[in-house]
C-alpha cells in the first residue's frame, strides 16, 4: 500500500527539489489507458471472486414508535429491553441504537432508531415486532427509515396507479424438455459447485452451470426440482432458471446451519444454533418458517436445544432433524413436531396449532407422516416397568381420531417404515427374550388402505438374525430385508400380494451370504442394488427382483453413497471426502455396467435433480410400457447416430495420436543424425551406431566400508 503524504509534506518535497507547484500543469499529464492505469495490482487474483454487495441509503435502519417516554434514571434500562428483543432478530451494529431525548424536559420521545448490518435484517425484524405488546399501553409500530420518505411525499388527492404490461416470468421446468431426456446433477468439490447433464451416450458429463463460492457449507434441491438452494452465512438462497441458475430469492438468518423443504416446495425451514453466554446453558436454536416464493417468515420457533431435542436421531448440538416433518402429501397443509409428552401439529392455512393445543401423549418418543395422506404413525415406549405395553397408534389429522392400535410387549427398540405410496407401514420391533439377556426382532405389517387396517405379524425363520437393513420397494408390494451376522449375512424379498391371496405375506426367494449392508431400490422398483459400504469397500450387486437373478456385479472401492437417478436408469456410487483418497464417482446403467467415472479432489456432494410427478394416469403408463418397441424405435436410431459418431471420433482420435507419434519418430531420428559426430568422436572415430559391434565386460569392484575393533573374552 503507498504511503500517504500531507500537503504540509508535498510542499516541503517541492522546494528541496526547487519545483513551483503553481507553474505545473496538471491538464497536460497523460495516464497511461485501462482503469488501472497500466499497473499490475496485487489483489488480481481477487477477481474471480464473488464481489461483495455494498448497500445504499438507509435500507437497513428501522424507526420504533410508541416507546414508553422515560425520564433519564430509567434510560439505560429501555434501552437494555429494546436491544434485548431486537438483537435476537439479527446483529446491530455498534452504536446501531439510538434513542432521542427531549433537550428540555430530558425524556425520551417515544421513538428510537435501529440500525443492523443489513436491509434483510432490518425487513425481518419489521416484519416480526410491528405490533408486538410491550405492555397495555405500548404496541410498538415499526416502519423502516426509507419509507418515511415516501411517506412525506403522499399526494393530497387520490389517484389511480398505473397499470404495468404482464411479462411472464422465467420457465422454472424447462430443464424438463430436454430433447434427449437427460438428467441434471448438482456437485460441490472444493470451492466449486457444477450442474451438469448426465449425458450417458457420450458417457460424459455435460455441463451446464459452473460457479466459485456458490455456496458456504452445501447445496439442496427442492423436493420437485424447481430450485437449488445454498446456504451462506447470512442465510439461505434459491436460484433457478430457464437457461441459467439465477438468484430467485434470500431468506435472512443470520449463521443457518441446516435447511429442510416442504414436499411441495411452498415452504422452507432453516435452522440456527447459537452458543450461550453462560457455559452451563445450552444452545439457544431459532427456526423460521418462509414462504419460497414471497421470501416471508410464515412462523417462527425460538428456544432451548434441549426443547428441540426429543425424538430422531441427527441434527446439530443434540437437536433431532428435521424438527418439523411434514404431512398431507405435497400440498403441504400440515406440519408437526414431537415435544416432551406431546405432539405439536400446525397447520399452514393460519401457522397455528390445530384446535389450538398440542395432543398429549405419554411418554411418546417418535412419529412419522405417510407419504400421500394426513395420518400420523405414533410410537409409545414400555411404561411402568412392562405393566403398560407399547404402542403404535395411526391418528388421522385433523380430527385426531386413532385408526387403529397395536400394543407391543417386551419391546427393546421399534422403528417404522412407511411405503412411498403410503399403502403399507412397517413396524419394526425388537423384542427382549425371556431371559431378558438378548434380543430377537419381527415386523408388525399394516394394510393402511384395507378396511379396518388389518396387522400381519412377520418373524424370520432363525429369529435371532440381526436386522441389517429393510427397504420397500417404491410404488409396489414388495420389500426386502438385510439379516444375518456380518459380514456375510443374507438377504430376504417378500411380496404383500401372493399369487393366490392378495391379502397375506409371502417369503419371495432368500439368497445367501451377501457383501451387503444397504438397500437401494431403484425409483421405478424391479431392479435393487445390494450394496457394501463403509467396512465392506464398496460391493456392489445389481439384482433383477422380477427375474430374481443378479444382472451384475461390481466394485467402487471405499464408496460411501449410491444413488438412483429419478427415472431408474442410472445409478452413481461416490466417494466423498471421508476418506482422502479416490474422490470422485462412477456412473452406471441400472444393470450395472460402467459408463464413465469421474475424479474429484475434495469432494463433498452428489446430489440428483429430482423430477415431478408424472402427469400421465397410470393406464396412459401401462399403454407405453405395452407398446414399448413402438416408442423405443426413435430412440434406438439415435442411439445408433451417436454410436457411429463416437466411432468416427475415436477413429480420428486414433489418427492424430499415430501421426503425432510418427512426428515424434521423425523427429527423434533427425536429432539422432545430428549428432552423429559427436557420438563418433566420443567412441575415438568409430563410426558404428549397432549395439552388437560391442563388447560388454562385467568389471567387479571391490570397496571397503568399514573396520571395526571389538575385543572378545575367552571363558
Amino acid at each position: 500500500m503507498a504511503d500517504v503524504m500531507t500537503m504540509e509534506a508535498i510542499h516541503a518535497t517541492a522546494d528541496r527539489l526547487n519545483i513551483d507547484l503553481s507553474a505545473l500543469d496538471f491538464d497536460s499529464i497523460h495516464l497511461p489507458p485501462s482503469e488501472d492505469f497500466g499497473i499490475a495490482s496485487d489483489d488480481d487474483d481477487l477477481k474471480g471472486e464473488e464481489s461483495l454487495e455494498f448497500e445504499e441509503g438507509f435500507g437497513n435502519i428501522i424507526v420504533v414508535d410508541n416507546l414508553p417516554v422515560v425520564a433519564k434514571e430509567k434510560f439505560e434500562k429501555l434501552e437494555g429491553v429494546v436491544r434485548k428483543i431486537y438483537s435476537q432478530i439479527g446483529i446491530i451494529k455498534e452504536d446501531g441504537l439510538w434513542m432521542p431525548v427531549d433537550p428540555d424536559t430530558q425524556k425520551t420521545l417515544g421513538y428510537c432508531f435501529i440500525e443492523y448490518n443489513t436491509p434483510q435484517e432490518a425487513e425481518l425484524a419489521k416484519e416480526k415486532t410491528n405490533g408486538y405488546k410491550l405492555d397495555r399501553s405500548h404496541i410498538f409500530a415499526v416502519n423502516m427509515f426509507d419509507d418515511i420518505e415516501k411517506f412525506m411525499k403522499v399526494p393530497e388527492e387520490w389517484a389511480p396507479p398505473e397499470a404495468k404490461p404482464y411479462t411472464p416470468g422465467e420457465n422454472l421446468q424447462k430443464w424438463l424438455t430436454d430433447e434427449k431426456a437427460r438428467d441434471q446433477f448438482v456437485i460441490h468439490a472444493g470451492s466449486d459447485t457444477e450442474v451438469l447433464w448426465n449425458d450417458a451416450r457420450q458417457s460424459k458429463p455435460e455441463l451446464v452451470y459452473k460457479k466459485t463460492y456458490w455456496t458456504e457449507s452445501f447445496v439442496q434441491w427442492s423436493p420437485l426440482g424447481t430450485y437449488l438452494a445454498t446456504v451462506h452465512r447470512q442465510g439461505a438462497a434459491v436460484w433457478g432458471g430457464a437457461t441459467a441458475f439465477n438468484r430467485l430469492m434470500r431468506y435472512p438468518h443470520p449463521q443457518v446451519k441446516l435447511i429442510d423443504f416442504s414436499p411441495g416446495e411452498r415452504f422452507l425451514v432453516t435452522y440456527s444454533s447459537h452458543e450461550p453466554s453462560n457455559p452451563r446453558d445450552t444452545h439457544r436454536v431459532v427456526i423460521n418458517i418462509f414462504d419460497v416464493r414471497t421470501g416471508k417468515v410464515m412462523r417462527d420457533f425460538k428456544g432451548s436445544a434441549d426443547e428441540f431435542a426429543v425424538g430422531g436421531t441427527g441434527g446439530v448440538s443434540g437437536v433431532s432433524w428435521p424438527v418439523f416433518r411434514w404431512g398431507g402429501g405435497k400440498e403441504d397443509k400440515y406440519f408437526a413436531r414431537i415435544g416432551k409428552n406431546v405432539v405439536s401439529v400446525y397447520e399452514t392455512e393460519t401457522f397455528t396449532l390445530i384446535d389450538k393445543k398440542s395432543m398429549k401423549v405419554e411418554n411418546v418418543v417418535d412419529f412419522s407422516w405417510s407419504p400421500t395422506d394426513p395420518i400420523l404413525a405414533l410410537f409409545v415406549p414400555e411404561l411402568g416397568g412392562g405393566n403398560q405395553p407399547a404402542r403404535v397408534s395411526l391418528v388421522q389429522i385433523p380430527s385426531k381420531e386413532e385408526l387403529r392400535q397395536k400394543n407391543l410387549f417386551s419391546v427393546s427398540d421399534c422403528k417404522m417404515y412407511w411405503q412411498s405410496n403410503g399403502d403399507y407401514l412397517a413396524v419394526k420391533v425388537d423384542r427382549y427374550t425371556k431371559t431378558k439377556k438378548s434380543t430377537y426382532t419381527g415386523f408388525e405389517l399394516f394394510r393402511i388402505k384395507e378396511r379396518d387396517i388389518p396387522i400381519e405379524v412377520l418373524e424370520l425363520e432363525n429369529k435371532n438374525d440381526k436386522i441389517i437393513a429393510f427397504a420397500w420397494e417404491p410404488k409396489g408390494h414388495r420389500f426386502a430385508v438385510i439379516h444375518g451376522e456380518h459380514p456375510k449375512p443374507d438377504v430376504s424379498f417378500y411380496s404383500m400380494r401372493s399369487a393366490t391371496n392378495t391379502g397375506r405375506v409371502s417369503k419371495l426367494a432368500t439368497i445367501k451370504g451377501k457383501q451387503a449392508n444397504a438397500l437401494f431400490w431403484s425409483p421405478t422398483g424391479r431392479f435393487i442394488i445390494l450394496a457394501g459400504l463403509k467396512t465392506l469397500n464398496g460391493q456392489l450387486e445389481f439384482y433383477n427382483v422380477d427375474e430374481l437373478e443378479t444382472m451384475a456385479q461390481a466394485e467402487h472401492f471405499m464408496a460411501t453413497d449410491v444413488e438412483w437417478d429419478p427415472t431408474g436408469r442410472y445409478v452413481v456410487t461416490a466417494v466423498t471426502s471421508v476418506h482422502e483418497m479416490e474422490n470422485g464417482f462412477n456412473v452406471w446403467s441400472f444393470n450395472g455396467k460402467l459408463l464413465y467415472r469421474i475424479l474429484k479432489d475434495h469432494f463433498f456432494q452428489f446430489l440428483w435433480r429430482p423430477r415431478p410427478q408424472s402427469f400421465l394416469t397410470t393406464e396412459k403408463e401401462e399403454e407405453i410400457a405395452k407398446n414399448l418397441k413402438k416408442y423405443s424405435k426413435k430412440y434406438e436410431a439415435e442411439d445408433q447416430d451417436v454410436s457411429m459418431l463416437l466411432s468416427e471420433q475415436d477413429r480420428e482420435k486414433r489418427k492424430m495420436v499415430k501421426e503425432e507419434w510418427a512426428r515424434w519418430v521423425n523427429e527423434w531420428k533427425r536429432l539422432h543424425e545430428e549428432d552423429k559426430l559427436e557420438r563418433q568422436k566420443l567412441r575415438d572415430g568409430e563410426v558404428s551406431d549397432e549395439e552388437e559391434e560391442y563388447e560388454a565386460k562385467e568389471v567387479e569392484i571391490e570397496e571397503l566400508l568399514n573396520v571395526s575393533e571389538e575385543v572378545i573374552t575367552v571363558d
